[in-house]
């Protein structure tokens, strides 16, 4: 079955998955970028980077889901990948 959703990596977390996961990838972003938010904006920034991540992970046709077997490790590379594409982008913008 192929993927056609945006989020569609490998099954549905909640809400509570999701706040779980954004925070582990907006914590992972903020250690590989250098850059010190605090936990509710990792949380953002990594919520706010998994629907990043999830683009262009489709925009490249990968299937994270054909790769790893589970919806936690796909997600978390997806949502990792894409907050740190947020945060490199916020430093563009700003100029910093």
């Amino acid at each position: 079955m192929e993927s056609n959703h945006l989020m569609d990596l490998g099954g549905g977390v909640g809400w509570i998955g999701t706040l779980f996961i954004g925070a582990l990838a907006g914590i992972i972003a903020d250690k590989v970028m250098k850059s010190n938010h605090g936990l509710l904006m990792n949380i953002v920034i990594g919520i706010v980077g998994s629907y990043i991540g999830a683009f262009l992970a489709n925009a490249l046709g990968i299937q994270l889901g054909e790769i790893f077997s589970g919806w936690f490790w796909g997600n978390l590379i997806v949502a990792a990948i894409g907050a740190v594409v947020l945060i490199w982008a916020l430093r563009l913008v700003r100029g910093r």
